[in-house]
């Protein structure tokens, strides 16, 4: 387990996206039947997801979210010293992800680019990356975080079917010396590796698609058995108390179950929160697509401690507490359909 601080590192802005195709309750009732349908809903809070369209890619909705935010902070991309790309579905095998937008959305050369392969928990694991590499070098870096999970699991499975959505997130991170101290605690526990996969169709299977396991019973006492004791050592490491915490976000799997942790760990009431009726588990995104959601106009105008944490595929887990706000930019949009490669992204707008 690692626990720990970073110092000097302030997040400047927020911007989620999300593709404008969706799959409901009434489309899941069609394949599955009513009974199932509305039992999966209720049971997971998850009423629609997100879908791209054929074609196109992670670094597309990645790209979107970038733009605008860089766009709305009014920043260069050739100031940018570093961009983290956390994704585990990515356009292709090699290069990396980070490189596509590296070029794409016009960075410097010379500015430093990494690809990390996370999902539920990546958020956490980018934040402290991106963070302690700036802190060490640099003044400007961009965290992007994203997943397509709908193109690993078999539509006819309804297991994980009505669960995973497509989104991505790009997070402004700038060096300031008065900013609040990050606090984090990261941990892993391989054995759980078996349990949430998806073997890749080319490497270990050639001709047969990567298709997504998920064991839930197992995941749910994973999630029990290591969440608790994260969050509270990043409290600890932040000296703060639960109750001194505005917004508890955690990662957006099941509606159920982020409110039984909530009450774990005795968040007050009304301060857990649930932003995934309408996109589903959007794996790396899910985090920083609820603060650019649920949260928008709460960090658009006032600083908020927040504590953090994803947890999932590996195991891995971490959890973050850091003071977040007033924003500059802190939305939503929407990536309409289209075909990819593509140089640029098409036109984002605001979500409704």
């Amino acid at each position: 387990m690692v626990a720990g601080r970073i110092d000097g590192v302030c997040v400047r802005g927020i911007v989620g996206c999300v593709p404008e195709g969706r799959e409901t309750v009434d489309d899941l009732a069609r394949r599955f039947g009513e009974d199932a349908a509305r039992k999966v809903a209720a049971a997971t809070g998850i009423e629609e997801r997100r879908i791209v369209a054929p074609g196109q890619c992670t670094s597309d909705l990645a790209e979107a979210a970038a733009r605008r935010l860089l766009d709305g902070l009014g920043w260069d991309p050739a100031s940018l010293d570093l961009l983290v790309l956390v994704t585990q579905t990515h356009d292709q095998v090699l290069p990396g992800t980070a490189s596509l937008l590296h070029r794409r959305l016009g960075l410097r050369k010379g500015a430093a680019v990494l690809d990390i392969t996370h999902g539920c928990s990546g958020f956490i694991y980018g934040l402290w990356t991106a963070a302690g590499l700036l802190r060490a070098a640099g003044r400007r870096a961009l965290l992007l975080v994203g997943d397509t999970t709908s193109r690993l699991v078999d539509p006819d499975d309804r297991a994980v079917a009505p669960l995973f959505g497509d989104g991505a997130a790009a997070v402004a991170l700038e060096q300031d010396e008065f900013a609040a101290p990050i606090a984090f605690d990261l941990g892993s526990d391989g054995a759980g590796a078996p349990y949430l996969a998806a073997e890749s169709g080319a490497m270990r299977h050639p001709g047969r698609p990567a298709r997504l396991f998920m064991d839930g019973t197992q995941v749910f006492a994973f999630t029990l058995r290591e969440v608790p004791g994260s969050v509270r050592a990043a409290l600890d490491a932040a000296g703060w108390t639960m109750e001194s915490v505005d917004h508890l976000v955690l990662h957006q799997a099941n509606a159920q179950m982020i409110r039984h942790l909530g009450q774990k760990l005795g968040a007050p009431a009304g301060r857990t929160v649930v932003a995934l009726r309408e996109v589903g588990n959007t794996s790396s995104a899910s985090i920083p697509l609820a603060l650019a959601g649920a949260l928008a106009p709460s960090l658009n105008t006032a600083s908020r401690r927040l504590l953090l944490s994803g947890f999932g595929v590996g195991w891995s887990w971490g959890s973050a507490a850091l003071v977040v706000g007033p924003l500059a930019l802190c939305e939503t949009v929407v990536l309409p359909g289209r075909k990819c490669p593509a140089e640029t992204a098409a036109p984002a707008s605001p979500t409704s």
